[in-house]
């Protein structure tokens, strides 16, 4: 007999709580594939891929950079002198 045998009961309760959180998980996956994604695939993706809506553009989604936002000032965007900092090139 095992040391490990004496804690039976409590590796039999994880595994219980795992396999209904996993159990759980997967029908939620299930769910929301066939509930929330091809739903979407079959009614945005297809109007974007027969042309009845606007060009996705990745440029949209795309975060932009703090001299790109409108207004946005960069004061401080190009450091000079010896500081710290990595230098690529003489000043």
């Amino acid at each position: 007999m095992t040391i490990l045998a004496g804690f039976w009961p409590f590796y039999q309760f994880l595994w219980t709580v795992y396999f209904i959180t996993m159990f759980l998980v997967g029908f939620w996956c299930i769910f929301m594939f066939f509930g929330y994604v091809i739903p979407i695939w079959l009614t945005q993706g297809l109007a974007e891929y027969l042309g009845k809506t606007k060009a996705f553009d990745p440029e949209q989604v795309r975060y932009k950079k703090v001299y790109e936002q409108e207004g946005a000032e960069v004061i401080y965007n190009q450091p000079k002198g010896s500081g710290p900092y990595l230098h690529h090139g003489h000043h």
